[in-house]
Parts: C-alpha cells; structure tokens; sequence
C-alpha cells in the first residue's frame, strides 16, 4: 500500500492505533478507505469499486475493526455476544486468504478480535462451537449462510450483527449463488433491519444494478447503495505470444508453446498459468512436468482435488516457494498469494473481464503494472486474445447482466425458512421482494412456490413424501417432520456438480483388493464409467491405472504409458463474451487491424480474402462446398458455443424437412459446420429454403418447441432444478445416490409432470434455465434479429481457409442429425486443400 495525503478528519476516523500501525508500515490509509470508513459508520451500505492492489479488503473491514477496537470487554456474566462482521466470499480458498491477511494487521495492532472461517471444509466440531460461541468476524460463503439461517435460534445469533461485508460481488450476483445470496440478506435484515452492508467489486458494466442489489427494494421504488469508485491503477502489461511454432488451426492443449511457456516461467519468481478447464489444467501440468529440466517447483490446483492438496498448494504460494501453479478459476479471484510477478493464460479469455480479473493476480498492488502473457491455442484464439487485449486497455467491461430471481431457489429457501421456524406466508413474501432479485416476484407465483414445497405440486400431491410443510392451525407453515429439516441441511446450495467418485490410490499389484490408500481427488462419474480396467489416465498431475469402481470409488494405482486419456468435467467451458465476439468480426472486417496479428494468422485471413470473402462487420458468412461425397456449409456467426449449438439442432431440423438429409452439426465458440447428402448450395439458390427462411428468427417458437420436448438437454436441467428444489435429495444421513439414481428419478418426475401437469412450476423454472443457459436463446434470437437481410453466400469449390478450424473438429464431437455419421479428416489434407496453389 502505497502513502496518500491524510484528510483533515482522519485522527477522528481512524482510532489512534491504527494510525500507529500505518505510521510504522511507512503506509498512510487511502481517501478511498476513510469515505467508506466514514460512510460505513453513518450506517449507510456502500458499494466500493477499485482495482487489483487498491486495498479493497482493508477498506471493507476497517468499519468493523475499529468498531471492535472501541468495544467494551465483555463483563462476567454477560452473556456471549453474536457475530459482528459476516464476510461472504465466492470461494473458499479466499476465505482462508482472508482469513491469514486480515489476522496479520489485527495481530500487529494488538486488538482483541476473533476471526474464523466457515466453508464446508470447517469440521463439524468447529461448526456446532462457532453457533455456542461465535467469532467476531466469521468468513464464510453463501451455502454457510443459508444453513446458519435455516437454523433454529438464527435471529439470537444474529442479533448482535452490524456489517455484512460481500467480497468480489460482482461474480457472486449473477448466478444462482447470488440469487441464495439475497434471499440470505433479506433474511438478516428482518432480524437485524439497519444491518449495513459493504460490497467490493472489481469494475463492473453496470455498477447501478450492483447498488441496487445491496440495499432492500420496496415495492414502487430502487434505492441504491452508495458508490465509491477508485480510479486509476498502473496499466498491465499484456503481451500475446508470437510463437517460432506454426499456431494450430484447432484444438484447446496450446501443445505447441510449452517451450515458450516454460522459459518464461524460469525467467520470473511465481508464475501463475490460468486456463479455462479443469482437464485443460491436467495436460498443460504435464506437459510443463515433461518439460520441467530444472525441476522446477510446479504444482496444481482445481476444484477436483484433494482439499488437503489444494490447501498444501495455497500455503506453498504463499510462502513463495513454488515457481509456477497451474489453476482455473479456482485461485482468479481477489486472493493475494505471494509473489505472483507473471501470470500466463493458456487459451483465450471468453471475456474482457475475466482477463482483467485474472490478469490482476500478478504485482497484486495498485501503481505497479500487472505482467501477462496470452497464449492463445489456436488461431481463431488468436483473433480473441488481441480483442481482450485492446479491451483491457481500453479499459471495457463485459461482465454479465443479472437476472432474475429463479424459482429452484426460492423454493429452497421457502423450505430452509420452515426449517428455522415456522413461517407466515404474507410476512415472507414481504421479506423476498425486498431482495434485488425478486423484487418484481408476483404474489400468485410465490403461492405457487409454497404450494409446491408443500405438495410436489397437483400431480405430486398424493405422495406423502414430497408434502415437505405444513399449514398450522394458526396459518403458519412448518414443516411435516424434523427430518425434512435434516435433509434440508444436508442438500442446501445452488452448485449441482455431476455426480463425482473418490479417487483413491493403491499399491501397484493390490488392484480391487488393495485398501487403505489416500484420495487423490474426485472425478465426474459419467468419467468414470468410459473406463476399463487397464486404461491410464490423467489426473492429480499423476498418469493413473485404473483397476475398477468399488462403491463410490475408482480404484486406482500408478500408470504409464502413451495411450492417456484425459477427464473431461461437465460444465467447463465458458461462454465466448459478447463484447469479444463483435470485437472480432470487426477485427475480420478491418484488414488495417491485422498488422497487430501474428505474421502468420494474417496470411490466414489474407488468404481468405482472396479464396472467399471476409464478411462486413454487421453481415455473416455462409458457406457451402463439397468434400468427398459430402456437402457442409460453414456459417460464422461468432456468438459463443452455446448459442451455435442450438442454432445447429435447430438448422439440422429445417434442413430435414427441406429433405437436403443433413448428416450432423459441429459447433465451436466462432462457428457452425453442417453436413449432408444433398448439396445445401444449390438449395439455397433455388430457395428451397433461401438462407433468409432457413435463418428466420420464427424457429425460436415451434421448431425450438419440438426440440427442447424431445431434448435430453431439457431433461439434464430438469434434473438440476428439482435438485435445488428439494424434490429430488442426493444426499441422505451416511449416504449418498449415484448419478445414476438420481437421473432416473428426475427422469420419472419430469415424464409425469410434462404428461399431468405441463404447467409446473419446477418445468417452467426448467425452461427459463435452459433458454438462459445452456441454449442462450436470448443471444441466438439477437443473433437472428442482426443478421436479418445480411447474409453473404459463398458457393465454393473446396474448403474455404476460414473453415478449416471448425472442419478439424467434425469427428471430435459431432452431434447427429437425420443419419448417423462421423467424419475423420487429416488435418494436413484439409490445409493444403484450403491454403494450397490451385
């Protein structure tokens, strides 16, 4: 922290041995610090906006901790006083992070303060003391909140709260965490109404909607909280690599730098290497291992891991005594590790945002320039590194808008409000619509919601079972029984991870027989079960044999080999910014901006040109050629995978009925393969259909429809959402269901309801899901909206060089259409057809 001038009321503010203590550091406390001290103080919530290194967390807490500095010792007798400071993290390796920066100041001044953490790594032990004798300060995360809440007794130990501090809001408010989240702090203010709330954000798009969400919403009205925005900040450093190696045309592994990736990680302290997936992180370890000559330091953290490893890894960065980690979002967030002097990230961002976030974990300190390297993994990769890049210095935001609050959750917390006492129903639904989310929630969906919790709904409600509460003769609901209320705790979140096994290490030679061995981690069990005994895999860093599944755990003893398979984890990728899409058809339209482009992707795109054509910004591409006895068209719309997915499923339908018998579909982040018998060209210029009807933005009704009713996708969210909403629990007292066990009762669940009541309310949360989600139908129909009269068609004959890296995936994952068939190509005759003389 570097000196600021002092303002003229900071003795009155700051108590006199905080003033020591920054004197002694050679610190003075930022203006930014003393106004939301200030504010903070007056009761007013307040929203803090600043940058990596500008000491946001001290400014959240310093409210708290000078409050407790000036509080009176407890007396004898007095009865043990409540939480004062809740601290919300995202996640719990920043919570511990917290935990170890914030004891460092509060030891050296010497203040009688207690501080904890609570994650669902805490021990039991350590839980059930925390509600006897609470911290001052308790670190913990949404899930925690919601259990503390659903307990009985919550309003005693809560009643002495003042501050609630919600650490990097701006990734906890748009997802369903967030939506948990402020049904969780409309439940404190009803026990604690001038509760004051503190949110710290990284810069935001629309920094109001984050205002809003901290303070209650009365119907008629958005109040908002106050705002405090730091500027400034040292502009990064951010370089892409232009690498001696030819870039790939496809693929996610950035294989081809690793020597590039490796010299520099020895010419820099700690480097931390951020990459997108889970599996991405496995290979890019052992890759580095395999090029690790100075054996180096290198270690490995995700979400699958072993706590105890992750935990060993946390600490080892912090005592700067690793040169380099591999992570994924798992370590991108406000944690401050060591010396993290370069930060590496291995395939391209999918957003402006995410970039800075990550980007900022290096320097870690505001007037000192972050270092980056991007590594983009193949060469439309190369296309979105450069437009991150120019957003971040131009200093652009893409975080996602929040949505509305989603009914799964209400329902949750409709049951774990039973579970803590019983309810009024007027007096909750007074208390919901305060929270952000549910402001506009109407009354008849929310009796729908209670109707449900209490029923399973009308084609339920003759199952004992799902009658989860109670009316009371006094008008209350509570619950039916004090198991309900177990299963409840036992079930709580928002995060419905695919079923997962152990993976547990034996002896070499013991195979199923061998016990007793440590677990290295977790993997999905879909995984799992690809699996033959015999087959080596990749994970915890270590190349794995698999011996067999035994209850819920994969058996596993040291591998070797060449023939390694890598897992894959549902729910890895992300989303391709919109921001960034439109940046780089704009970057494809403008040839002055390909100077910036490595050499060889602008002879790419040169090629392009000269071969086909380069849409406009505004237009998009279609192409049609043939291959062998095959004919695809190649659209680029540059939406996201998401959004090409159901554009494929949707075109694969029309196309059948135009009887062109497509074969399949391959989508990528930047564009859209289709292949069939017929030759789609000619139909298109016969308009039969024309481009402008196969692309008509109507086949987001009754085409989008008849798919998602015949749509395994739906049924997959179905099954998310009665997870969330109690109906289905995975979890029961000394046991878990199988993956397996739980799909087949959502699978029942969802048959009757879509056959005997189609208007549920758990079926129209699926819906809404599914079309925000894992369809993005609201990005598709702008998409369709955007193209309207500006399709450009190509008739080729071959292979375009635009759609070589789309082309390469056909066979990888297609997903079928009329016939069933897959396509293998060799990638050196797919480039010397598109790129070679002719």
């Amino acid at each position: 922290m570097t000196a600021e001038p002092r303002l003229a009321d900071e003795p009155a503010l700051l108590p006199e041995p905080f003033t020591r203590w920054f004197a002694a550091k050679g610190w003075a406390p930022r203006a930014h610090q003393l106004e939301l001290l200030a504010n903070a103080r007056a009761g007013r919530s307040m929203l803090l906006i600043a940058p990596t290194g500008a000491g946001k967390t001290l400014a959240g807490f310093l409210p708290s901790l000078t409050e407790l500095a000036g509080r009176p010792r407890r007396r004898p007798g007095e009865r043990p006083r409540g939480v004062h400071t809740l601290y919300i993290s995202p996640l719990k390796a920043l919570a511990v992070d917290i935990e170890r920066n914030l004891g460092k100041p509060v030891e050296e001044i010497g203040l009688p303060i207690s501080i904890e953490t609570r994650t669902g790594d805490t021990p039991a032990h350590k839980r059930q003391r925390q509600k006897l004798a609470p911290p001052d300060i308790l670190l913990t995360t949404p899930e925690q909140l919601a259990l503390l809440i659903a307990s009985n007794g919550a309003d005693r130990f809560f009643e002495d709260l003042r501050y609630i501090v919600l650490d990097e809001l701006h990734s906890l408010v748009t997802s369903k965490r967030g939506h948990l989240l402020a049904l969780g702090l409309a439940r404190l203010r009803s026990f604690v109404p001038d509760l004051t709330a503190i949110g710290l954000s990284a810069t935001v798009a629309e920094p109001d909607e984050l205002r809003r969400w901290l303070v209650p919403q009365p119907p008629g009205a958005a109040p908002m909280a106050g705002l405090i925005t730091v500027a400034g900040g040292a502009k990064p450093d951010i370089a892409i690599l232009d690498s001696r190696a030819r870039v790939p045309w496809s693929g996610h592994s950035a294989r081809y730098a690793i020597p590039e990736i490796y010299e520099a990680i020895r010419r820099h302290k700690m480097t931390l290497l951020f990459v997108n997936t889970r599996s991405q992180a496995e290979l890019l370890f052992q890759e580095l291992w395999r090029a690790n000559e100075d054996a180096l330091p290198i270690a490995l953290h995700h979400g699958s891991l072993e706590v105890g490893q992750r935990r060993r890894v946390e600490q080892a960065m912090a005592d700067n005594a690793l040169s380099a980690i591999v992570a994924t979002s798992t370590l991108d967030l406000g944690i401050d590790w060591g010396d993290v002097d370069l930060v590496v990230h291995v395939g391209a961002p999918k957003g402006a945002s995410r970039l800075a976030q990550r980007i900022g974990r290096a320097n870690h300190r505001m007037d000192e320039p972050s270092k980056a390297i991007l590594i983009p993994a193949n060469r439309f990769e190369v296309l979105e590194c450069r437009a991150a890049l120019d957003a971040n210095y131009l200093g652009a935001q893409d975080t996602p808008p929040l949505l509305a609050g989603t009914l799964d959750v209400l329902a949750q917390h409709v049951l774990g409000s039973a579970c803590a006492a019983p309810f009024d129903a007027d007096q909750l639904y007074a208390e919901i619509r305060t929270a952000a989310p549910y402001a506009e929630l109407t009354r008849e969906t929310f009796d729908r919601v209670v109707d449900f919790v209490a029923t399973g709904g009308y084609a339920l409600r003759s199952y004992e079972r799902y009658a989860r509460i109670r009316r009371t003769k006094e008008g209350l609901w509570r619950v039916t029984h004090p198991r309900i209320a177990q299963q409840y705790r036992l079930n709580v979140g928002t995060i419905v991870e695919m079923p997962e096994l152990n993976v547990r290490y034996v002896r070499q030679g013991r195979g199923m027989a061998g016990r007793g061995g440590p677990v290295l981690g977790k993997i999905e069990e879909y995984f799992a079960e690809t699996l033959r005994p015999g087959d080596n895999f990749l994970f915890a860093g270590k190349i794995l044999h698999f011996e067999g599944i035994r209850e819920n755990e994969c058996i596993v003893s040291n591998g070797s080999g060449a023939n390694i398979i890598v897992p894959s984890y549902a729910g890895g990728k992300f989303p391709l910014s919109t921001y960034l899409a439109e940046q780089v058809r704009a970057m494809l339209a403008d040839p002055e901006r390909w100077q910036n482009l490595p050499e060889q992707v602008a002879e790419w795109l040169a090629m392009q040109k000269l071969r086909s054509v380069l849409p406009k910004k505004g237009d998009m591409l279609v192409e049609t050629f043939p291959k062998g006895n095959r004919h695809y068209m190649v659209c680029y719309p540059f939406e996201g995978r998401l959004a090409h997915q159901t554009l494929g499923m949707l075109l694969t339908r029309r196309l059948e009925r135009a009887n062109a018998r497509p074969l399949g579909f391959v989508a990528t982040d930047y564009s859209l393969a289709v292949w069939a018998l017929d030759d789609m060209g000619a139909l298109f210029r016969k308009k039969q259909p024309s481009l402008a009807e196969l692309f008509d933005e109507d086949m987001l009704g009754d085409d989008l429809d008849a798919w998602l009713n015949d749509s395994w996708m739906l049924k997959r969210t179905f099954r998310n959402c009665a997870v969330i909403a109690g109906l289905i629990e995975k979890r029961f007292p000394g046991q878990e269901k199988s993956g397996r066990q739980v799909t087949v009762s959502a699978d029942l669940i969802y048959d009757v309801l879509r056959s005997h009541e189609p208007d549920h309310i758990l079926l129209q949360a699926t819906r809404s899901d599914a079309a925000a989600g894992l369809l993005d139908v609201s990005r598709l129909g702008a998409l369709l909206s955007r193209i309207r009269g500006r399709i450009v068609h190509k008739v080729l004959d071959r292979i375009s060089p635009l759609a070589v890296p789309v082309m390469l995936e056909i066979g990888k994952e297609p997903v079928n259409g009329g016939a069933n068939e897959s396509l293998l190509m060799e990638a050196a005759d797919l480039v010397e057809e598109a790129m070679g003389p002719r």
